[in-house]
Parts: structure tokens; sequence; C-alpha cells
């Protein structure tokens, strides 16, 4: 009866003090979310919601003097059960303002985990003279070489690259592919370069496949050398070599996190690959106009 009272008196007046309510629920679903206590709360709405079912359907009069109790000690009782959320989003609000509640992007990016999962894992692999091969896709589909692999579809993580690259683990031969913020495969076969991008013949079977992909595609590639532990990244058929994990960090971040290499065209690579090899191909005709001419 309550409830049909209410919306037959219900005014245009009313509406911003609707809004005003719908606006801190909002908020409070905004700071919960991804936290244990969205189960908690979903299971508190149903409570109460049940709870104001019997209130208003039926008139009792002992049963609404509970509920009106029990509002009364939830009021205490929520700050208590909901406090490490609260503290979190007061803390947000403290370091950059009341405009972090809304925001849908996290202060640590997913590409700054991974980037940084990465160059922890490229350190402690380098010391260990372990090999390791690492391949994020950005623009440019991998699928082909994904299949070659045994798939994985797990979180980014050092741990799981160290073990990847155990030389006793059956997966520490090939390559592990990034798509999509999450490791799609592992021991996957990448093609070798041709060779006439490298600038140091005596590089290994895992440099010149770290260097093929790059020529086959946008993707970036990050080398950890088994015999000397030296660190690379092969971008765009070039390799940059004598890495450190904080240049390493660099790097990845200048060509996976910068807006330029998302909003990058799908067709800049093959641009890219065409160029070069109408640069190869001049550069192979002019021995010939010289042996000609003599």
């Amino acid at each position: 009866m309550r409830l049909i009272w209410t919306l037959e008196t219900f005014r245009w007046s009313d509406v911003p003090d609707v809004l005003v309510v719908a606006a801190i629920i909002f908020a409070a679903a905004m700071l919960m979310r991804g936290t244990q206590a969205i189960p908690l709360l979903r299971g508190t709405i149903v409570v109460l919601l049940v709870i104001a079912f019997f209130a208003t359907a039926l008139d009792w009069v002992a049963f609404r003097w509970l509920l009106n109790n029990l509002i009364t000690a939830a009021a205490f009782a929520i700050p208590v059960i909901f406090q490490p959320e609260l503290r979190r989003a007061l803390e947000r609000v403290g370091r950059a303002g009341l405009g972090t509640l809304f925001s849908r992007a996290p202060s640590f990016t997913e590409h700054e985990q991974i980037i940084d999962a990465i160059c922890a894992a490229a350190s402690r692999l380098s010391e260990r003279r372990h090999g390791a091969l690492i391949v994020l896709e950005r623009n440019d589909s991998l699928d082909e070489f994904i299949q070659t692999g045994v798939p994985l579809d797990s979180a980014v993580s050092p741990q799981l690259f160290l073990t990847v690259f155990w030389p006793k683990t059956e997966l520490h031969d090939g390559a592990v592919i990034i798509r999509n913020g999450r490791v799609a495969s592992a021991a996957s076969v990448l093609p070798l370069s041709s060779g006439r991008n490298l600038t140091d013949r005596k590089l290994g079977t895992r440099h010149r496949a770290g260097l093929g992909i790059s020529e086959v595609s946008d993707a970036l590639c990050v080398i950890v050398s088994e015999e000397t532990g030296r660190i690379s990244v092969a971008n765009r058929g070039r390799m940059i070599r004598r890495l450190d994990a904080n240049r390493l960090r660099t790097i990845l971040n200048a060509f996976y996190t910068s807006p330029a290499a998302q909003s990058e065209s799908p067709w800049s690579s093959l641009i890219a690959r065409a160029r070069d090899e109408l640069a190869r191909l001049r550069s192979s005709d002019k021995p010939d106009q010289g042996r000609k001419a003599a």
C-alpha cells in the first residue's frame, strides 16, 4: 500500500531527490566493482528487497518495527563490512580527486602490467642464461603462429615466463605469444629471418626467429640469448640489442603502449616491408650496372 501511495504522490520536484540517490548508488557500485565485496553486496540487496516487499505488501507492525531497527544497525555495520573498499576509495580521492571515482581507466594499465612482467622475467632469465622468445601481438593477426604452439590462454606473469622457458620443460623451445593481454600460446614456431636485416651473421636461431616474426608482421619480439644472456627487441625487421631491464622497459613503453603504435594502420607494416624490399632490389641492381659499364 505504501508503494502505491508513493507512486501516486510522486511529483516532478522529487526527480532531483531520486537522481541524487541513484548517483550515490552508482558511485558505490563503481567503487566496489571488481572487488570481493560485489557478491556480498548482491546478497545484501536481495535480502533488503525481500524485507522491503514484506514490509510494504503486508501491514505487519511488529515486522516493520524490526525492519526499522535493522536499518539503524546496518548504518553502523556497513562501514565495518566494506571498510577496505571505503578506505581504498578515500585514498584514490585524496590522491587524484573525485574524477577517479567514475574513471574506468585503471591507475596501472594492462599494457603496463604486461611490460612490467616481461621486464622482470627477462632480467631473471638473463641472469640465469635461459633463452626466451616473447612475442607481443599488435594489429596484425598471429593466428597461424599461435596454432603451431600449445594453447594456454593464461594471465601474464613473470612466474609463467620463468616456468615456460626453464630449459627442462617441454615448452621452452619456442615462442610465447601474447594476445589481448593474455598468453595465447607457448612453444610456437616462428618464421626465420631472410637474413638481409641481420647486422651480425653469427646470430642464432632464436634471434633469427624473433627478427623473422617482426618482418612478416607488426609484432614486437623480446629475445633473451641463451649463450650470452643479452636482451634484444625486434621491431619492423630491425633489432635493438644489448639491453637491460630499464632500457627494455623504455623501448616497450615506446613501441607497445604509445598512442601512435596503437592507432597505426594495419597496412603500415606491409608498406614498410614493401619499401625495404624496393630498397634492397635497388641496392642489388647497382653492382650489376657497374659491371655492365666496365
